[in-house]
């Protein structure tokens, strides 16, 4: 977008060595953000103006639209001081004032000149002037040094100036890597600021082999994208390269056939844009035997040691194909796609050698291994561990199913870590489990005991897929509770942001696995197994109530981030349901009823019954039909005996939503009672039974749900 040519755009471009790839786009982002909002606050950009973000491994950039020679002036208005203490009886200036006006560069004349305004009670002293605009020379210096100092550096290095500097060679300035040029263009006129020891100019560089010209002369600020790609052979933009790269990807893919499509990993693709400058991407492949070994295993090798692009058919079953996004373009890619293919062969005879050997030992042989792997200094060994695990996870399955069930589980629990002392996940940690599977199969260990091995790890991340079987959902369910009453047992609880042990996500594993599989497992119950299991080592006293109220806050948040407000949740969670596989249809039941027009009233009116109630310890839910003397009191009674037995029948039949809006039909012998009864009769009988007839409709009333959480 072209700016006007009394506000053209602004250009800055620093030129740096390779930058670290995995931070790249934040860097980018940073710099340019920065830039923009510090010459927006010096008035010298504004609403008008449009940012564009540049970033590739060698340089980051900011383009900026619209942007201002010069800020306009500002008015000032500044208070001096109260007239009382400013000005003497005579209206001449106090010493006191003479002195402040000293402090602003003025002389006693300028007295005479201030403005006299309310301020408070009072009239005060106020001085106004005019402040000069800042050049856009002396805010770009400011706000690129604002930008620099700003920046997400993961590593600052340190380095020392060869020119321009008070001690060439030995003075040192420190950056995210060293920069060796800068770039400031406001529309074709160069900006002259300056910058980690450079000064601004309109040069840069492209690429390192393949650039038509060096330098790259800038025409102007908005030429800036075009000239860097048709005579430096670099796409600056990470969003373009990214895209380009993508599109690159896709066409290799359909080239092979088969339906083959590469694999799809945002992070691999980002990680990837960040580290070419000209992407072209090549097709290679390796020997087929190797797909004898699990296709995790080659992609992960592939992906996270020479960060290829591994090619899976229709099936989504990998081939023996993989693309390369290389830096070059030459007219032969033989060499390129050749040497390639030959770093990745060493890595894939690893991974099968690894495969081959560890088959050759049985994950039941493996077991004493783990005897001498230290989990934690206060909870033993995985060894330790894993019975813990397998006692919970027996327990569950008990609960979940006959004794098959139990006994797979218990088969699965025991040999789940198993895979963490095989070579494959000693070299691949990210594999854990998923080898554990493919080794139990080898075992000859039932599918289901197998997929449990795997799952085990499950959720391992939001919205991760859960363990595909009952199975798998015990050993699960009995891994996490295991590790929260673990460390909750020895008081090793999260901190902030500190998570070491990740202790969130598994109570929200926990929680996820309850309610999406709907199963019938108490909370308290299960935490009293977990805390069962860890015996003597569970030291904290009050270990118990504080892993329910930690799982219960996990169990909130994710509640109040799908939609629910607060109240809502609060009066759901507020009983403490301990089937969390009931809370949606109850959260279900309190959003529908809060819809309801007679809500708000009866919420207000229970969270009256229950400060009542909090101040009557003595009262009980027993009513006295004889003692009911006020025709309000005898037709809420009446109402009551009506309306609640429905309400009960459809809470005990789980329909929560029907419980609710039957209650609803109370809100008006309600009102009435409250506006023709008083509730605290000088006559104990009265009174008690008037308490009790409240008492009893409280009780209904918060069987869903604590409906005075709903009260404004």
């Amino acid at each position: 977008m072209n700016a006007t040519s009394s506000h053209p755009s602004l250009l800055v471009e620093l030129f740096v060595e390779e930058l670290p790839p995995k931070a790249l786009k934040k860097l980018g982002d940073a710099f340019a953000g920065v830039l923009r909002d510090q010459l927006v606050a010096q008035g010298l950009a504004g609403g008008a103006s449009v940012l564009t973000a540049y970033a590739s491994p060698r340089r980051l950039a900011a383009h900026l639209t619209h942007v201002a020679p010069r800020a306009a002036d500002k008015a000032v208005s500044q208070k001096l001081m109260p007239v009382s203490v400013g000005l003497d009886a005579a209206g001449q200036p106090t010493p006191a004032l003479v002195k402040k006006l000293a402090a602003l560069g003025l002389d006693a004349s300028a007295a005479a000149g201030l403005r006299r305004a309310p301020d408070g009670k009072a009239e005060a002293l106020f001085h106004d002037s005019t402040v000069a605009g800042a050049t856009l020379a002396e805010g770009l210096q400011k706000a690129l040094a604002e930008a620099i100092a700003k920046l997400p550096i993961p590593k600052v290095m340190s380095y020392q100036l060869e020119a321009r500097c008070e001690l060439p060679g030995w003075s040192s300035v420190s950056f995210v890597r060293p920069a060796h040029g800068l770039v400031a263009l406001h529309g074709a006129e160069v900006v002259p600021v300056t910058a980690l020891g450079l000064e601004a100019g309109r040069d840069t560089h492209g690429h390192r082999f393949e650039a038509a010209v060096d330098p790259v002369v800038l025409r102007d600020a908005d030429h800036y994208a075009l000239q860097l790609e048709e005579e430096g052979a670099v796409i600056a933009g990470f969003e373009a390269r990214r895209a380009e790269i993508a599109r690159q990807l896709a066409a290799a893919a359909v080239a092979v056939g088969n339906g083959c499509e590469p694999i799809r990993d945002d992070a691999l693709l980002d990680e990837v844009t960040a580290l070419v400058e000209r992407p072209n991407v090549l097709t290679c492949s390796f020997e087929q035997e190797f797909l004898g070994v699990p296709q995790e295993c080659l992609i992960l090798t592939m992906k996270a040691n020479q960060k290829y692009f591994p090619l899976l058919d229709a099936q989504g079953r990998l081939t023996h194909r993989f693309l390369v996004v290389s830096n070059i373009r030459p007219d032969d890619a033989s060499a390129v796609t050749g040497g390639n293919e030959r770093v990745v062969r060493p890595r894939l005879a690893d991974a099968k050698f690894f495969f081959d050997q560890d088959r050759k030992k049985s994950l039941e042989s493996r077991l004493p291994l783990l005897d001498k792997v230290v989990y934690h200094n206060k909870l033993g060994t995985q060894g330790e561990r894993v019975q813990r695990v397998v006692a919970i996870a027996k327990a569950i399955a008990a609960q979940l199913g006959d004794g098959a069930l139990a006994a797979q589980a218990e088969q699965a629990a025991r040999l789940a870590k198993t895979d963490l002392v095989t070579d494959m996940v000693g070299e691949f940690p990210e594999l854990q489990g998923i080898m554990g599977r493919y080794y139990a199969l080898n075992d000859g260990l039932p599918t289901a005991v197998a997929d449990a091995i795997e799952d085990h790890y499950k959720p391992r991340f939001a919205g991760d897929e859960l363990p595909r079987g009952t199975v798998g959902l015990a050993v699960a369910l009995a891994d996490k509770l295991e590790t929260l009453a673990g460390m909750f047992g020895i008081g090793n609880l999260p901190t902030g942001d500190r998570d070491p042990f990740a202790l969130r996500r598994h109570a929200l594993g926990v929680v996820r696995m309850l309610i999406e599989r709907d199963l019938p497992l108490a909370l308290p119950a299960l935490i009293d197994i977990a805390l069962g299991a860890m015996g003597p080592l569970a030291t904290e006293a009050n270990a118990r109530t504080q892993l329910l109220d930690f799982i219960q806050d996990r169990l909130a948040g994710s509640l109040r981030e799908q939609g629910a407000s607060a109240q809502e949740v609060d009066a759901v969670l507020g009983q403490r349901p301990p089937h969390l596989a009931e809370v949606p249809r109850l959260l279900a039941a309190v959003r529908a009823f809060a819809r309801l027009p007679e809500a708000p009233a009866l919420a207000a009116a229970n969270k009256r019954i229950g400060n009542i109630l909090k101040k009557s310890p003595e009262a009980d839910a027993h009513v006295t039909e004889g003692l009911l003397r006020e025709p309000a009191e005898q037709a809420l009674y009446q109402a009551m005996q009506q309306v609640v037995p429905q309400a009960d029948a459809q809470f005990a039949a789980g329909d929560y939503t029907a419980s609710l809006q039957t209650l609803a039909a109370l809100r008006a012998p309600v009102d009435a009672f409250f506006d023709g009864v008083m509730v605290n009769a000088e006559e104990a009988d009265l009174r008690l039974n008037r308490l009790g007839l409240l008492a009893a409709l409280h009780r209904a009333m918060n069987r869903v749900a604590l409906l005075e959480r709903l009260a404004a």
